[in-house]
Parts: structure tokens; C-alpha cells; sequence
């Protein structure tokens, strides 16, 4: 059994990986989805949180962790804790995390671009729950990967706390009042949120891929371990070989 490794910022929505891992196995082989938590000094989608909360410090402790767990690949499971540093930044976080955990490595940010290029995409609407400052800077990073974001819409909610009390009506309702007539996808870039559980009802409600972060983290952990098979019930991103 392939064991991808997610390191997790605090505690909002990471009941999401154990549901993924009921949802792999479900649709096909099992995969084993373990997390560390990692330090999060304070809970605030700020610049200068997030720029701690995806220190080199922070990651190493717990990339350690997770290569003595043995894990095949690590994924750092924050989209602004990666995005927020830039291109670069956010590279040479990855290449940090591969190193102290001794095995293949990503991040959410690089998951989503990743995504949107499997699915053959070029056009996307955000559906942000972050601050405006904080979103500006996750389309700034999709447009360096050659990704036109023509819609970007912000929630204004500064704690991951809140955004994880967001329930299945809240979420459904705000990315479909934020997708946009020339987006080929809409993109939620926030692992703090649940969305999981509802990942059909969103793509039947905007008739388009919606790609959400703790979907695109573990779509990226298996990629990196060469776990491609389509599997059906989680979204288009998943049912595309």
C-alpha cells in the first residue's frame, strides 16, 4: 500500500484526508493518507501568518516526522502557506520538505496548477474564502503557470477556525454564486474548508470541474507515486486518466 504523508497547518477540515482515504478505497486500491500537524503559531490568513506558518522551521519538524513514518511522498497541505511565498519560494519550500522527509514532494499551490494542466485548462474562476490581499496573491502564482484567472472572488474570512465551520449549503452556494460564463473550472483554494463529501454535488451544480484543495493535495500525493488510475466519485479531476 503506497502511503502519501500530508503535513497540515493546525486543525480546521483535516477530518477530510481519512474521508479521502474511505473514498480511494471505495474506487479502487487503498491508499494510506497519514497527517501531521503542523505548528501554527497564529491562525490568521495575513501575509506575515502565513509566511510562518510555511517557515522552513515549521515544515522541517514536521517533514521529519513524516519520513519516520515512512511515507512514499510528502505533501504540504496549505494553499496560502505556499502560494504566499511566490514561484520560487514555493519551489524551494517543496524541495525542503523532499529533502527532510526523504521522498517525493509537493505542495497544495503546485497541486492545483498540476490539476488544471491535466485537465487540459486554461481559464478558471477562484472561489477564495481569504482576505483580498491573500487571494491576489494565488492568482498572481496561477498566472506565472500560464493560467488565466478571469473571475476572483474573496470571503474576507481571516481564521482557517472559521472557514472549517462552513457546512455543505454555505459552501455549495458560495462557489456557484462565484463561478464565471468564460471559466473552464472553478478553483477553491483553501484546505481549511470541507468539501470533500460534496465534490459531486458541486460539479453537478456548475456543470464543470471544481477543483478544492484537500481534493487536489491527495490527487498531487498519488501522482507523485505514480497512482494514476481514474476513480469515479471524486470529481472530474479524479475520473481523467
Amino acid at each position: 500500500m503506497s502511503v502519501i504523508g500530508f503535513l497540515y497547518p493546525g486543525y480546521s477540515a483535516e477530518d477530510e484526508y481519512p474521508a479521502m482515504e474511505r473514498l480511494l478505497a471505495a474506487s479502487g486500491r487503498a491508499i494510506s493518507l497519514p497527517v501531521v500537524h503542523t505548528l501554527m503559531r497564529e491562525d490568521a490568513h495575513r501575509v506575515d501568518a502565513l509566511l510562518d506558518i510555511g517557515g522552513d522551521d515549521v515544515l522541517g519538524d514536521g517533514a521529519a516526522a513524516l519520513k519516520a513514518q515512512g511515507v512514499d511522498a510528502a505533501v504540504w497541505a496549505c494553499t496560502s502557506g505556499s502560494f504566499v511565498f511566490g514561484w520560487d519560494g514555493a519551489a524551494a519550500q517543496v524541495e525542503g520538505v523532499r529533502s527532510a522527509a526523504a521522498a517525493p514532494a509537493s505542495s497544495t499551490s503546485f497541486a492545483f496548477v498540476n490539476a488544471v494542466r491535466h485537465l487540459g485548462l486554461r481559464r478558471v474562476a477562484v472561489a477564495a474564502t481569504y482576505p483580498r490581499d491573500v487571494a491576489d496573491r494565488f492568482a498572481a502564482f496561477l498566472g506565472t503557470a500560464g493560467i488565466e484567472v478571469v473571475s476572483l472572488s474573496c470571503r474576507g474570512i481571516v481564521t482557517a477556525a472559521e472557514v472549517g465551520t462552513l457546512g455543505r449549503d454555505e459552501v455549495l452556494d458560495f462557489v456557484a454564486s462565484n463561478d464565471h460564463a468564460d471559466a473552464e473550472a472553478v478553483l477553491v483554494p483553501d484546505t481549511a474548508l470541507h468539501t470533500v463529501a460534496w465534490l459531486t454535488d458541486l460539479e453537478e451544480r456548475l456543470g464543470k470541474p471544481v477543483l478544492t484543495a484537500n481534493q487536489v493535495s491527495v490527487w498531487e500525493g498519488l501522482r507523485l507515486v505514480g497512482e494514476t488510475a481514474p476513480r469515479a466519485g471524486l470529481g472530474a479531476l479524479f475520473a481523467r486518466e
